[in-house]
């Protein structure tokens, strides 16, 4: 929930931001969701991990989870053109060599989430057919050489492939997710769905962007607290 103070510092930080800079953030807002989420378990290569930073940027996800068992995700900042600075990235990482994928999902099973495997199986669904209706997806995306893990087909609730019809049986993962949030950012914007980012939802985000992308924020903020 959203404080009268947060609301109180959103008006001060936004007269230190420019009338057009302002306007774009609301705009961009207005195309923002959490209706559909991305989960990325264990991505090591920059590239990958900063090409599917941009993507999600590009097609309005907000949250992306960032699961961390063996692997750091470390986005470069030249692919992703900072739009990591615009995202809401949660990071869950392994000690000691344990994993968080359960809890990763299950936590966001608890937030009302189907979880979503992006792999064949003999229960998979097509792309093109997958139903939003069913509610809010978050979409799993494995490593590059190994896919998601046992722990993902076991917390999976559906699983979604992209029908391939040359030599090989997978996309790159920045590719492959790329083409699913193109196609269903497109259908959920179609929909009839409430896709869209909730008031307070916004004012969430609008600070963070503020607090982010303002010129000395955390002087700024400061100097707020004693007026």
């Amino acid at each position: 929930m959203i404080t009268e103070y947060e609301s109180r510092l959103i008006e001060y930080l936004s007269s230190f931001a420019t009338e057009n800079r302002m306007k774009r953030m609301h705009s961009v807002m207005e195309q923002r969701t959490d209706y559909i989420t991305v989960v990325l378990e264990d991505i090591f290569q920059p590239h990958n991990a900063s090409a599917v930073l941009r993507s999600c940027d590009g097609f309005g996800i907000q949250n992306v989870h960032i699961i961390e068992n063996r692997n750091q995700f470390r986005p470069n900042k030249d692919v992703d053109m900072g739009t990591s600075q615009w995202l809401s990235l949660s990071r869950s990482t392994a000690e000691a060599g344990a994993r968080v994928t359960k809890q990763t999902l299950n936590r966001l099973k608890e937030d009302g989430y189907r979880i979503v495997a992006t792999t064949p199986h003999s229960d998979d669904t097509n792309l093109e057919d997958f139903d939003l209706t069913s509610g809010k997806t978050a979409i799993v995306l494995g490593t590059e050489l190994e896919g998601i893990s046992d722990d993902v087909t076991e917390c999976a609730d559906e699983y979604l492939k992209i029908p391939m019809h040359g030599f090989v049986e997978s996309f790159n993962i920045s590719v492959a997710c790329a083409l699913i949030l193109h196609h269903l950012s497109w259908k959920l914007r179609q929909s009839e769905l409430d896709w869209r980012l909730s008031s307070e939802r916004q004012q969430e985000i609008l600070l963070s962007w503020l607090r982010g992308t303002v010129n000395n924020s955390e002087a700024l903020e400061k100097r707020f607290k004693q007026l």
